[in-house]
């Protein structure tokens, strides 16, 4: 018999760093990534009130340039990336031919002809290898940079004062969703204002190399506004408030698009054929088999993913990610149920230790930032 070995985990350029910061590690999509430093309460709100900082270097980086650049990227995912003007971005995904979540994505236009696409870690080599064969035909070219590019974030109100202090952009210039190329503590970068927090931030690409320069002077810059090294726990929980899904979680092969609430992300009005399209017209046609929810715990429990969800005695969905949210104080959940029982206040039961658990549902997200 033939013992069938997982492959090592990757390490981000960050380990060493991770450990001399005392952090617990788990092995987390592929990967060697901090759960936690202190504790994810106290990272949690530091994102919230100032600023937290994040290793993303785990996640997949994938250029695409060449005449046809865009119109292959449009083939192959939901979203019209030719749409983009240059240094803008959006939310979209690649779907299988039955309309199912192979994963979600951001897509950003550097250039008029060179585009960067940024996947999961979990995902990142699958997205590689579709978009490699999708883009066959066009004149377009896949430059995968996943193991030669780091990732750091800072996210919170206090981000862009930060960042600040470091750079010669324009970050006031920087609109959400945008992205540009310059300088970083004196190293050659590209600065994006994403994130997965709920809050203000940003998202810096360098060199693996150069990742812990950028780290130290990241943290450096942000000890007069008390920004923390943050892990993926506070990371959870802080896309849990801001309705965010998770791709394992509310996202997966076996959820299109209009199932997670994100139809306004397929663009069917786009010229041209694009893998899913017959089967996300039909959906859109006919409705979603199950809807996204949010949930507020109304009885005493935290729903976990996986915990059933009830209408009466009929078993109406599953919860899919749920936590005591830090900043509202009460617990918070997002769940797949059936279409009618989707409605913003519902009450729903959540069986949690064999106990009927009432819930109401709510819109998402949880928390927006102030404004």
């Amino acid at each position: 018999m033939t013992e069938t070995l997982e492959p090592p985990a990757h390490a981000t350029p960050l380990a060493d760093r991770h450990r001399q910061l005392g952090a617990k590690v788990i092995e987390f999509g592929g990967w060697l990534m901090p759960l936690q430093y202190s504790c994810i309460l106290e990272e949690h709100r530091a994102v919230r009130e100032r600023a937290g900082l994040f290793d993303l270097s785990h996640m997949g980086e994938l250029f695409v340039e060449g005449p046809q650049a865009g119109a292959a990227l449009a083939a192959a995912l939901v979203s019209d990336p030719p749409a983009l003007t240059e240094g803008r971005a959006h939310y979209s995904m690649i779907c299988a031919p039955d309309g199912g979540i192979i994963d979600d994505l951001i897509v950003y236009r550097l250039a008029a002809e060179r585009f960067l696409v940024v996947a999961n870690a979990s995902n990142a080599q699958v997205v590689s290898d579709e978009l490699a064969e999708r883009l066959h035909g066009f004149s377009a070219v896949l430059d995968d940079r996943s193991l030669a590019t780091a990732l750091c974030a800072v996210q919170g109100p206090r981000a862009a004062t930060i960042l600040a202090r470091l750079t010669d952009l324009d970050l006031s210039g920087l609109r959400y969703y945008a992205i540009a190329e310059g300088s970083v503590a004196g190293m050659a970068a590209l600065v994006a204002r994403t994130g997965y927090t709920g809050e203000d931030g940003f998202e810096i690409f360098v060199d693996w190399s150069r990742a812990a320069d950028l780290w130290a002077a990241l943290s450096e810059a942000g000890e007069p506004d008390g920004l923390i090294p943050c892990g993926l726990g506070a990371r959870d929980t802080l896309r849990l408030e801001a309705g965010m899904p998770l791709y394992g979680n509310e996202l997966d092969r076996e959820t299109n698009p209009y199932d997670a609430g994100l139809g306004r992300v397929v663009k069917l009005d786009k010229a041209g054929e694009f893998v899913g399209r017959a089967a996300l017209e039909r959906v859109a046609r006919d409705g979603p088999a199950k809807r996204l929810v949010g949930l507020t715990m109304r009885g005493r429990g935290i729903a976990r993913h996986g915990y059933a969800v009830r209408a009466g005695e009929r078993q109406t969905g599953v919860v899919t990610s749920g936590t005591q949210s830090p900043t509202l104080g009460v617990a918070i959940a997002m769940a797949y149920v059936a279409p009618a029982d989707g409605e913003p206040g519902t009450i729903l039961d959540v069986e949690i230790r064999e106990q009927q658990v009432a819930a109401e549902v709510v819109g998402l997200p949880f928390y927006r930032r102030p404004r």
